[in-house]
């Protein structure tokens, strides 16, 4: 069973029991780890944008779905590599800002991955 997001506001998520003050993904088999977003962050001057990099690193063999949560007012936008990258492993990706990410999250199933970006 994949972990549930109790709250998000802005700068912070809370899954499960656990606080998190940055960035995260959640994986196939629910671990929670910190979003690499000095992998985007050096090739666009900003974790806005995610980079092709990244999305190998976020990418998981296996997933059919990605929920990534843009932001609080919804900042985070994927490269055209980062897309293209997605569409040829067959991993449909879903945008929406955090809050909204957090209710769709909660009633998933399947083999899905997130990704949580906590402020704007």
């Amino acid at each position: 069973m994949l972990p549930q997001i109790v709250k998000t506001e802005f700068g912070n998520i809370t899954i499960g029991r656990k606080r998190y003050e940055y960035d995260v993904v959640i994986r196939l088999d629910g671990h929670v780890e910190k979003r690499k977003k000095s992998l985007s962050k050096a090739k666009y001057g900003t974790s806005h944008k995610i980079s092709l990099e990244e999305a190998m690193q976020i990418y998981e063999e296996g997933a059919q779905e990605l929920i990534i949560g843009t932001g609080q007012i919804g900042y985070v936008e994927l490269s055209h590599e980062a897309a293209r990258f997605f569409d040829e492993k067959e991993c449909s990706v879903k945008l929406v800002s955090t809050p909204t990410a957090a209710k769709v999250w909660n009633v998933l199933e399947g083999r899905v991955i997130a990704l949580f970006h906590v402020t704007c």
